[in-house]
């Protein structure tokens, strides 16, 4: 029993193989224009005729194409027929089509695959559509106006591969923008960026949907961008696609301070020279110049754009300094900063001065002696002048000698003093002790001692490292009789 059901079994599995075998072979067919899809009048018909029924019969074709499961490509069917080419060929025996639409009691039917098997080749218009990549191939058989799909030939055309670099110059770090965009037939596309010695710099993976890349390069030189495409098949590109940026060398600042140690430079030009600033490959056409404190802040700057590239600064402050300066370019770039485009340096002030001062001085004389009420002194002291606060508070020590313009009973005297001024602008006041030996003999009861002296001066000129002024002295003594020992006069004082 168990036998015969497994005999029936084997026979209904070969008789469903050989059913298939046979539905998957093409029919075969001798004569066409029974089952007519569009009735064509007349004598053989022209390409003109054919797209007229085309036109005519579309909502009965695109029944056809979806029957067919070509729905998607019935608008570009219908769409080319109207200016495609119709060749006059034949459909050969032994030759096949995929389906071919036809009708059958006025109803749009497809039929499977068909082999001609007519005794001679069947007259037929072959008609090309093209979708993307593919290639579609029908045939309207001449005799009854079928339409036919014989064949489909994919074409994927070479990928044409396009790259633009912009700009061809720039400067280090400047935005480079790459553009593939324009290439064509390629699904991805790459782009590689080496130096001049062939080293590889970057490289990025693009699409034709994100075509663009922008980079930076922080290196100058020149630098080769090389782009490749691949099409839908994977197959490189074989087009020259290439291009070339120059990234400019930037400028290299120099600087040189008049001087570093700038003593008693207070007042005083100083001269910072950048002019040996340079440009590899172009020349200078700006430097930048900035001065800070000690603290870092920029107190003047300076911007020259005529060679030599020099400033000439008068500070009036002490301190340590700090001159930098950038260079840029013809092209635009900017120097970097390096220990040869900044440099610091100390200004001070000159504080101790030399000086000598001279003019004359009335001394009180004395009528109970037969004197005039006073005698005329020329007084030369030298001494030193010293700023304790620059102009504010200075120091100032003389001492020298007094001659009377008259002779005896008037003797010369020796003269000493030591004043704190206080400055006003150019106007000062000095008041301190002072010493005065007598100018008379001690028949007169004059005696040498102590004064208290005081200064009303005005600043005639000061240029930092000279000055001179102009005085009232008025010395009164201590310790002694004022009427006979009192003292005045004018000078000048010149300090160096």
């Amino acid at each position: 029993m168990k036998i015969k059901k497994l005999a029936i079994f084997m026979v209904i599995v070969l008789v469903l193989i050989f059913t298939l075998e046979a539905a998957a072979q093409a029919k075969k067919i001798n004569n066409i224009g029974q089952y007519t899809f569009a009735r064509v009048r007349g004598k053989i018909p022209t390409p003109e005729v054919m797209k007229m029924l085309v036109d005519r019969y579309s909502a009965d074709i695109k029944t056809g194409f979806d029957q067919a499961g070509y729905g998607f490509l019935y608008e570009a069917f219908i769409n080319q027929l109207k200016t495609a080419q119709f060749e006059d060929t034949t459909w050969n025996i032994g030759e096949t089509v995929k389906w071919m639409l036809f009708r059958s009691h006025g109803k749009v039917k497809v039929s499977g695959e068909l082999e001609w098997a007519g005794k001679k080749p069947v007259e037929v218009f072959a008609v090309k559509v093209k979708e993307g990549f593919k290639t579609y191939t029908f045939i309207i058989p001449k005799p009854c106006g079928n339409i036919a799909f014989k064949d489909m030939v994919e074409e994927i055309p070479e990928a044409i591969c396009s790259l633009k670099v912009s700009p061809a110059k720039a400067n280090i770090n400047d935005p480079i923008t790459v553009d593939m965009s324009g290439t064509q037939y390629a699904k991805s596309m790459k782009v590689e960026i080496f130096d001049k010695q062939g080293a590889k710099v970057a490289s990025k993976d693009l699409t034709p949907e994100a075509a663009k890349w922008q980079t930076k390069l922080d290196k100058p030189g020149e630098f080769i961008f090389k782009g490749s495409a691949l099409n839908l098949a994977g197959k490189p590109s074989a087009n020259p696609c290439e291009g070339k940026v120059y990234i400019n060398y930037p400028p290299v600042a120099k600087v040189v301070p008049s001087c570093t140690d700038c003593t008693n430079k207070y007042g005083k030009p100083l001269t910072f020279d950048a002019s040996g600033s340079s440009d590899q490959d172009g020349e200078v056409t700006r430097v930048v110049f900035e001065l800070q404190d000690a603290n870092g802040q920029v107190i003047d700057s300076y911007n020259d754009t005529e060679k030599p590239f020099t400033w000439e600064k008068t500070l009036y402050k002490e301190g340590t300094f700090t001159i930098s300066v950038t260079a840029y370019d013809n092209d635009g770039a900017v120097s970097t900063a390096s220990e040869d485009s900044r440099k610091s340096f100390t200004v001070t002030r000159k504080k101790f001065f030399g000086l000598i001062e001279a003019g004359p001085m009335l001394a009180h004389g004395g009528d109970q002696y037969d004197l005039p009420s006073y005698a005329l002194y020329l007084y030369l002291r030298p001494g030193f002048f010293y700023w304790l606060n620059p102009d504010k508070v200075s120091l100032t020590m003389t001492a020298g000698a007094g001659l009377p313009l008259k002779g005896d009973p008037w003797k010369a005297i020796i003269m000493a003093e030591l004043l704190a001024n206080f400055h006003f602008g150019k106007v000062y006041l000095g008041i301190g002790p002072g010493f005065t030996t007598k100018e008379l003999s001690s028949l007169y009861n004059r005696k040498s001692g102590v004064d208290a002296v005081g200064q009303l001066g005005v600043t005639l000129t000061n240029n930092y490292l000279q000055m001179s002024h102009l005085f009232f002295e008025f010395r009164a003594p201590i310790g002694r009789n004022f009427e006979d020992h009192h003292k005045m006069g004018v000078g000048f004082r010149f300090c160096f």
